[in-house]
């Protein structure tokens, strides 16, 4: 099993990811932001580079999202979906508080 972190700070919105590469599973946390939406999105692009047809993000942990990080994940379904794999969202984005 492979587990890293990979921490982004923007002021005090940071955005952590744990991802669990033979699962194809990403945790989110903290505020998807426009610097933690490119992080997400080079993530997913790498696992899908290393032959995951399959990637989860978890978004339990996902406190607050601006429109960059709703755009991210629209933009990463449709091009994971027009490669033939799936993008799946668990505890999706429920009582976030939307950023300015």
């Amino acid at each position: 099993m492979s587990i890293t972190a990979a921490p982004r700070d923007h002021g005090h919105r940071a955005t952590t990811e744990v991802v669990v590469s033979r699962r194809g599973c990403v945790r989110v946390s903290g505020h998807l932001t426009v610097q933690g939406a490119d992080l997400l999105r080079g993530t997913v692009e790498s696992l899908r580079r290393g032959g995951r047809a399959r990637v989860v993000l978890d978004l339990a942990g996902v406190r607050a999202v601006d429109v960059a990080g709703l755009q991210v994940l629209r933009d990463l379904e449709r091009t994971v979906a027009a490669d033939g794999g799936e993008l799946r969202l668990t505890a999706p984005l429920t009582g976030s508080t939307p950023l300015p």
